[in-house]
């Protein structure tokens, strides 16, 4: 992975852990030598990862809609930057220029996107490696969910696998290294339609 898209949140959290985390993600991001590929704000953990990796000299694209850009949260110091119209334009690059994209912790922000990258993966629209990194176990209640969701029959055991979690960096990073795409299959059965 030579550009690895970043989904977290526009806010610090409470826990020092979290701004901690986004600190070494970034650190470990350079010393891989990955280009950082994120929403292009410079609040919370996104300013603390598009901060930390230009400190230590990578680089980072930001993708913003204009209106964002408009309040002024956008990064202004970053390598590049887009500016686009929509949410829906932000996304779909961000996709098109990473090779893996990890979700720290987050909010409604970091979850949309989180969601529709796993359902753009579940429908073979890319084959990128998807990991989560759980920090103090922030996505626990989540993960349990997509395992309900699994046991009571609204997604098939493949497609909960497409996400690599992990509450370590280095772990992480393992998992997506090793993820092995599987093709897109049919999800339902003709007498469910």
């Amino acid at each position: 992975m030579k550009s690895l898209l970043v989904y977290c949140g526009a806010n610090p959290g409470h826990d020092p852990l979290y701004k901690e985390t986004a600190v070494k993600l970034g650190e470990e991001m350079v010393k891989r030598g990955m280009r950082l590929i994120y929403g292009g704000g410079s609040l919370g953990l996104m300013g603390t990862i598009a901060d930390t990796v230009l400190k230590n000299g990578g680089e980072v694209v930001g993708i913003i809609p204009s209106f964002l850009d408009k309040m002024e949260v956008g990064h202004p110091n970053l390598t590049e930057i887009h500016v686009v119209e929509t949410m829906h334009e932000r996304k779909a690059l961000m996709e098109k220029m990473c090779d893996g994209i990890v979700t720290m912790p987050g909010g409604f922000g970091s979850m949309d996107e989180l969601f529709e990258i796993l359902s753009w993966s579940q429908l073979g629209l890319h084959r990128k490696p998807v990991g989560l990194l759980n920090v103090k176990g922030f996505y626990d209640l989540m993960i349990k969910q997509l395992d309900h969701m699994v046991t009571e029959g609204f997604l098939k055991q493949p497609n909960r696998d497409i996400l690599q979690v992990s509450g370590s960096i280095d772990h992480l990073f393992q998992l997506m290294d090793e993820y092995v795409p599987q093709p897109a299959f049919k999800w339902l059965e003709r007498d469910q339609i």
